[in-house]
């Protein structure tokens, strides 16, 4: 019997191209709470920019990829990446290579500078990345409070840095333009059980939703992994369950499928 749903936001919850949860995924997960069923976020979002779910109430919140989690606004696990990580970084801006790279902290999300990429993506999820006006200097005073790293490059770029610089951190991608980086042996799974063991849930009593790279590690994680219909091809391969588009309220026929609601 499931007793506690994770749902991913951006191409899941939320529409790329209303930037909106739907009415009928509204109704479905009111249906959810009252019947007694937790529903967490599970987000690669910081908290504070949870800004795109209308009215809608959640028992607790997966933000930063797993690395950041919530029951209210009690924080009840957090995981940084390492100072070392973010001074080799800064190193490597300086002296060999400046590309985008935007970081996570618990005050916003901030970049070095800006293009027609970053623009895309902010565009895509309909929030506004600011580049910062001293980087470096944000980077040093924050070295034990980064959660997450945004890159801005290729595939073949991101396997140089994580090899090159981010020994100790592990890459997804929910978009072809950009790479999340977080440390190593985390994810959206590790937030799963932080919540469940919380609220004294059992794994064999969750399921999941995502569309993106870095929702997979929950999807396999979850007793039930279900993929959106627009999801990437790789998501679709670790998923029990393939629904329809977010744009064609897949989640709530989703939970019609299961007898859920």
């Amino acid at each position: 019997m499931v007793k506690a749903v994770f749902f991913d936001i951006d191409g899941t919850l939320v529409s790329f191209n209303t930037h909106k949860v739907s009415d009928l995924s509204k109704e479905a997960i009111k249906l959810l709470k009252d019947k007694g069923i937790k529903v967490f976020i599970a987000t690669g979002r910081i908290k504070k920019h949870i800004n795109n779910l209308g009215d809608l109430k959640f028992d607790g919140y997966i933000t930063a990829n797993g690395f950041d989690c919530y029951i209210g606004e009690k924080s009840i696990y957090r995981n940084s990446i390492a100072r070392e990580e973010i001074y080799s970084l800064m190193h490597y801006l300086k002296n060999k290579e400046n590309f985008p790279c935007s970081v996570m902290i618990d005050s916003g999300i901030f970049i070095n500078y800006i293009t027609e990429d970053v623009e895309k993506v902010s565009n895509s999820i309909n929030l506004t990345i600011p580049s910062a006006d001293n980087y470096y200097e944000l980077l040093e005073k924050n070295a034990d409070n980064i959660l997450q790293l945004n890159l801005f490059v290729d595939d073949k770029k991101e396997k140089e840095l994580m090899h090159s610089i981010f020994k100790n951190c592990e890459a997804s991608r929910w978009h072809p333009l950009f790479a999340d980086v977080n440390n190593k042996g985390g994810g959206k799974h590790i937030g799963i059980d932080k919540i469940i063991e919380y609220y004294g849930i059992e794994l064999s009593d969750t399921m999941a939703f995502g569309d993106g790279g870095n929702d997979i590690s929950m999807i396999k994680h979850a007793a039930v992994g279900i993929a959106m219909g627009n999801a990437d091809e790789e998501v679709k391969k670790y998923a029990d369950y393939i629904t329809d588009d977010v744009d064609n309220d897949g989640i709530y026929k989703a939970l019609k499928y299961f007898n859920m609601l």
